[in-house]
């Protein structure tokens, strides 16, 4: 490894290397320290980056990847690594391009939820073309990392959502639970079921035990299943300050409050509380993607109007839209008006001072 440290830095001073040096850079200082250092005291403590945070929710990440092997098969490690391999190729043109530094955490987490969030069928073909999609339309046209407005791994999944509906709504296959689960299968002969939104929608509500939906044991994507790792991971998250705690509570409380309201009125439209927060993206959604610290509000008001936001825009659209999810829809939306959500209450909290009569 120490030798290995020599040649990265010794490539990175190289002049000839040109546009690539960014990507030098990126990788030296993933592997073994941060860009810049000081020779000599006195040294400076840094504190939380983009990186830092970025690393954090990486190894969060960890045991819900493991868990999305578990249950879908090796398929789902081919279907990571197809996402890194094009979305990774696409952001590092850019940085070549542009001659800017690659933040290579960013581009590892993103390359790592993009998977999580799609049907273990969809062809491996088609995860690369999101991939590639949601890094240049959802990142590198707005500047890259730390300058996009939406979340890149939700534009991704959302182009695929309206160019190949029907792969991403009615293909859905069953956990592997049997011994070692997908550890020793690559699955090819699918066996596929409905999600439990796609049956409450068509109204047929299956009562799933509260255990299967904590534990994986029935159809979604890859990893929205294990809900009691995410809601750990979550956890883990907040206690290290990771993410703010506000985005959701906001998202999980307005869920439960607007769910029960619409069931008490409209139970053939609306599903229980405890059925909205258990199915479907929402915890995934709401501990990995709506508190991403760029395309989240950055004012504490503001993180509670988004989370309350997002949460009804869900239960809206689970409960009266032809689509069986909202999570990405409402996210996305809210990503839109974060800009305006911050300006709204840094101009209530901010007044200008008045000018004091002369007499």
């Amino acid at each position: 490894m120490k030798r290995l440290h020599e040649i990265l830095d010794n490539l990175q001073e190289k002049e000839s290397l040109g546009r690539v040096r960014p990507v030098v850079e990126a990788i030296n200082s993933l592997l073994f320290r941060p860009g810049e250092d000081t020779p000599s005291a006195p040294h400076i403590a840094d504190g939380p980056d983009t990186g830092r945070y970025y690393m954090l929710l990486l190894l969060a990440l960890m045991p819900i990847t493991i868990a999305a092997i578990y249950f879908f098969g090796w398929r789902a490690l081919a279907m990571i690594l197809v996402s890194y391999i094009s979305g990774g190729l696409t952001e590092v043109l850019f940085v070549i391009f542009r001659k800017k530094k690659l933040q290579i955490e960013g581009l590892l987490v993103t390359g790592l939820i993009f998977p999580l969030i799609l049907p273990p069928t969809l062809p491996l073909w088609i995860v690369a073309v999101g991939s590639v999609f949601g890094v240049f339309f959802g990142k590198e046209v707005f500047g890259g990392t730390g300058r996009n407005i939406f979340h890149p791994a939700l534009v991704g999944r959302l182009f695929i959502m309206i160019a190949f509906p029907t792969l991403m709504t009615t293909v859905w296959q069953l956990p592997l639970l049997e011994g070692l689960g997908g550890f020793l299968s690559y699955p090819t002969d699918l066996i596929t079921s409905a999600t439990p939104l796609i049956s409450y929608q068509g109204g047929e509500m299956i009562a799933y035990p509260s255990s299967d939906l904590l534990l994986g044991r029935i159809p979604g994507s890859q990893g929205e299943t294990f809900r009691l790792g995410i809601i750990v991971a979550g956890l883990f998250l907040m206690l290290n300050r990771v993410i703010d705690w506000r985005i959701p509570a906001a998202m999980l409380g307005s869920v439960a409050i607007f769910s029960s309201i619409g069931h008490f009125f409209m139970p053939a439209q609306v599903a229980p509380p405890l059925f909205q927060l258990l199915v479907g993206g929402l915890l995934f959604g709401t501990f990995f993607i709506a508190t991403d610290p760029v395309t989240s509000p950055f004012t504490d008001p503001g993180k509670w109007l988004f989370g309350i936001s997002v949460g009804l825009l869900i239960v809206l659209i689970r409960g009266f839209s032809i689509n069986i999810e909202g999570v990405t829809f409402s996210i996305i939306l809210m990503n839109a008006s974060t800009p305006l959500i911050d300006k709204l209450f840094l101009k209530t909290k901010m007044q200008p001072a008045r000018k004091r009569e002369v007499i």
